[in-house]
């Protein structure tokens, strides 16, 4: 399960509002501020379908570990391949053709 502080950080962390994740869950606005704020917590039904609308749309939540819980984004596979491409990025060293030297 998720917390509350999850599902607002990860609401954060892909932009959207509480009204797209209302649309996008089925769990309306009202009980989405409420768990939120720490002032009611749904049935696990409801969490559940707030943690899978809000996975698919790019967030990972974290378990708890030795860090704590927490909460990120998923890497599409295109930013996945800029940053294998970033990271090798160099290539083989070869000479310089500066003119004059």
């Amino acid at each position: 399960m998720i917390t509350g502080s999850q599902c607002r950080a990860a609401r954060a962390l892909i932009e959207i509002s509480r009204e797209m994740l209302a649309s996008f869950s089925g769990v309306d606005e009202e009980t989405i501020l409420k768990f939120e704020h720490k002032l009611e917590t749904p049935g696990d039904e409801i969490i559940l379908s707030l943690r899978n609308a809000l996975e698919n749309a790019g967030a990972v939540f974290l378990p708890e570990g030795e860090r704590g819980i927490g909460v990120r984004l998923k890497f599409t596979r295109s930013e996945a391949r800029r940053l294998s491409i970033l990271e090798s990025e160099g290539g083989v060293v070869g000479d310089d053709e500066v003119p004059g030297a």
